[in-house]
């Protein structure tokens, strides 16, 4: 697997955030330039993923499933197991936070999920992803960016 930095010259550090059933999804998205192609229509984003457990109950983090949008390539949808090969267990107060990536043909699309969580007693529960917005820095003097759809 590629190993990308989170850290690139072009890090606005936006951050996304949402809640769902005391479980906070925070992303922080990033264009890496040093690993995109922009001629051969290669953008390359990280994206830094923070889970809490804000409830009173625990949490173990099972299956994961996002919806990414390439504004002028193909939708595509990811499912598979945990997150970069773990599936944490996260006990009230505790967090989990992993780095990973994806590649678009263009300069501009979204992220948006969910996980899939169980708790002790077996109850699963899904926790929504929030929909973050991925966007490379255009140079001077290029057309803005393509627009996105819904």
């Amino acid at each position: 697997m590629l190993a990308l930095p989170l850290e690139s010259a072009y890090d606005a550090r936006m951050s996304y955030e949402t809640t769902t059933q005391g479980i906070r999804v925070s992303v922080q998205p990033s264009f890496s330039l040093s690993h995109s192609d922009p001629d051969e229509g290669r953008f390359v984003f990280t994206y830094l993923v923070e889970l809490e457990n804000q409830g009173d109950e625990s949490a173990k983090l099972l299956f994961r499933h996002w919806h990414i949008h390439d504004a002028m390539g193909e939708d595509s949808e990811v499912d598979g197991e945990g997150v970069v090969g773990e599936q944490p267990t996260l006990k009230p107060g505790n967090s989990h936070e992993y780095q990973s990536f994806c590649i678009l043909q263009s300069p501009a699309g979204f992220m948006e999920g969910h996980y899939t969580f169980a708790r002790p007693d077996g109850r699963e529960f899904d926790v929504t992803i929030p929909r973050f917005d991925l966007e490379a820095p255009l140079p001077p003097g290029v057309p803005d960016y393509p627009q996105l759809m819904n």
